[in-house]
């Protein structure tokens, strides 16, 4: 029996991060993971393959140049599955290799096997080649991450009916595509297929989609996607999916059909927990696999077991993930981790991008905190001129009572990349003050902030001090 004073399972993002810092203190760390190659779901099916995807297809497709030469306008003529593999191929080798080296730098050993418990800390691995091996730490970080939720009611085969993970197996790309879910996931899938210029319709059962965004946003999204032909089934329950020599046939509860090529499943994912053996470690987790943490120490209702990244649930984020799994290591070696700050932006890799930070116009309501909003259209600047942009949309909230920011909200190109700007502002308590008296590069679609911020500014309550003429000319 092997001996660390860390065990990690999982090598997603946040098992990647509490191994590094555990090793960066001194400690032996071993990190386990089923996968043949580390990373986890995050390399291999889900953030950089679907990133990848999103950015080959926009490229191949010619999608942002459309403003400029019309809708007909592609790079490449035929796109093949085959041509969306080839540069997934080429991204993911790079991030293996780059984590790998990483393991290596720091001395973490990392092994190939299907972890589960045999008591609160030992842990049998059963390696691809049948050899077991006992391990055993006194602290002990699940990050086993997500897999897809797949309802019996759905007809599973693995090419014409798929979920999110088998879309990257694809070997031949459908001219029509149902996609039911109209969460993140299936959000950006049926986004990126659409800008391929196949006929999407996206299937969901709530009346509304993406509940935790700004509604001026969702609406914005919502009329871009109309134009572009999306067809939204918004409200409608899935009765059941058959499948023909012709494609595939989706009864709605509501009577209506849909005849498609294929059909994507991505309503939901579930916490890859359901042979980790957790009974044997004192742990229960819920009916979707996640297993409940102590938000501020990751610490599960065993102590020296802790848990991290998209198996304890929201936020399921990459960039989220690596902080928790960072703490977790923190705590379990009682080192002292910074707080993290109260806001975190959040990025959906649509067609287009939509990026969050800080609350939302109906959050700012429901607290009856007097605001103000301001808002920009890319197509304002003359950077998202030259672009040819004719969508893109910023939203920036801000109090009445201190002028401080209080969130922003942006759907268009590059919103992932201008939610930082943000982000430091909010953070750091800003003020509209801060955007209007400040000089951005000219031109660029940052800008946007100075646009929003002056379009607040001008029906916010002032004094003369606080005018943007007099802070330039001084």
């Amino acid at each position: 029996m092997s001996s660390y004073d860390l065990i990690v399972i999982g090598s997603g993002p946040a098992g990647r991060r509490a191994s590094i810092q555990a090793a960066k203190f001194g400690k032996s760390v071993l990190v386990i993971d089923r996968q043949h190659q580390v990373g986890g779901v995050s390399v291999h099916t889900g953030t950089i393959p679907s990133k990848t995807l999103r950015e080959t297809v926009l490229n191949l497709a010619g999608f942002r140049e459309r403003g400029f030469y019309g809708r007909a306008y592609r790079v490449k003529k035929e796109i093949s599955a085959e041509d969306l593999r080839q540069r997934l191929r080429l991204t993911l080798d790079h991030e293996v290799e780059t984590l790998e080296h990483q393991f290596a730098r720091n001395q973490v050993e990392t092994l190939n096997g299907h972890a589960r418990f045999v008591d609160p800390k030992t842990i049998d691995v059963l390696k691809p080649d049948g050899e077991r091996l006992t391990v055993t730490a006194p602290f002990i970080l699940i990050a086993v991450g997500t897999k897809p939720f797949r309802p019996t009611n759905i007809p599973f085969d693995g090419e014409r009916v798929i979920d999110s993970d088998e879309i990257l197996t694809l070997t031949s790309l459908p001219k029509t595509l149902a996609v039911i879910g109209a969460g993140v996931i299936g959000l950006e899938y049926a986004t990126i297929f659409s800008a391929l210029d196949i006929q999407v319709t996206l299937i969901e059962s709530r009346k509304t989609m993406l509940d935790f965004i700004d509604r001026e946003i969702v609406e914005e999204l919502t009329h871009d996607l109309r134009q572009r032909g999306m067809i939204l089934r918004l409200g409608c329950d899935v009765a059941h999916v058959d499948r023909d020599k012709n494609g595939c046939r989706i009864q709605l509860r509501d009577g209506r059909v849909v005849r498609v090529d294929s059909v994507l499943f991505a309503a939901g994912r579930m916490g890859a927990t359901d042979d980790l053996q957790l009974d044997a470690a004192g742990l229960v987790a819920d009916k979707r696999g996640r297993i409940s943490v102590d938000k501020d120490n990751f610490r599960t209702a065993v102590p020296h077991i802790f848990a991290a990244g998209d198996v304890i649930g929201f936020p399921s984020l990459a960039s989220t993930s690596m902080e928790q799994g960072r703490i977790a290591a923190c705590k379990a070696f009682g080192q002292a981790a910074p707080t993290a700050p109260a806001f975190f932006p959040y990025g959906i890799y649509a067609v287009p991008e939509i990026s969050t930070i800080g609350m939302t116009e109906e959050e700012v309501r429901l607290r009856e905190m007097p605001f103000e909003c301001g808002t920009a259209r890319f197509r304002e600047t003359s950077r998202g001129q030259i672009m040819g942009l004719t969508n893109g949309f910023m939203k920036m909230i801000f109090s009445l009572e201190n002028r401080q920011l209080l969130g922003v909200h942006i759907v268009g190109e590059g919103a992932t990349e201008l939610i930082h700007i943000g982000q430091a502002v909010l953070n750091l308590s800003g003020t509209v003050d801060y955007f209007v008296e400040n000089t951005f590069n000219y031109p660029t679609l940052a800008e946007a902030y100075k646009i929003a911020a002056l379009d607040a500014w001008n029906r916010m309550p002032r004094t003369s001090e606080q005018s943007p003429i007099k802070s330039i000319a001084s």
